[in-house]
């Protein structure tokens, strides 16, 4: 178990808070990138493919758009949404939940948004796609995406 009980509930905003945001984003993105692409397809037969979620809720008829709108979500406002948002809840409700398990609760929570939230009550599909294979391959990568960002952000902490 990681203590973090101590530390102050929310991050102070420096420069090096911003390439703590970006480096945790960038390799959970990339992490999030290698499951949905190329290990995905191993084990439900195809990847997991969040851009075509992006087109359908914003109507995109560009892949390449929707592809930057989900990279600059993942190494941007995920992590802001894990310093500013899903940590200090954590320390508040749960002080001593080790680190391992507030990345997984991060993951899960990014895992509804996606699943519920953007595929469901926006774009109309089946609540978390009527939990197909691809849904639990999306679980994992999510909690993959949680466990790397709350692991970056502590190491730069220390």
């Amino acid at each position: 178990m990681i203590d973090t009980q101590n530390a102050p509930l929310l991050p102070r905003i420096s420069g090096k808070l911003v390439g703590t945001i970006l480096l945790a984003g960038l390799a959970a993105d990339l992490t999030w990138e290698v499951w949905a692409r190329a290990i995905t397809p191993l084990l439900v037969g195809g990847p997991l493919q969040p851009a075509a979620l992006v087109q359908s809720v914003f109507g995109l008829e560009s892949l390449f758009a929707a592809e930057l709108i989900h990279a600059i979500v993942g190494i941007v406002f995920y992590p802001i949404g894990y310093l500013f948002i899903a940590r200090p809840l954590q320390r508040m409700i749960f002080p001593n939940l080790p680190l391992i398990l507030t990345g997984l609760g991060f993951g899960t929570g990014l895992w509804i948004f996606a699943l519920y939230v953007m595929a469901h009550l926006i774009a109309g599909l089946p609540a978390f796609l009527g939990f197909i294979p691809l849904t639990w391959a999306s679980l994992v990568g999510h909690w993959l995406f949680g466990l790397i960002v709350a692991t970056v952000v502590w190491l730069r902490e220390r």
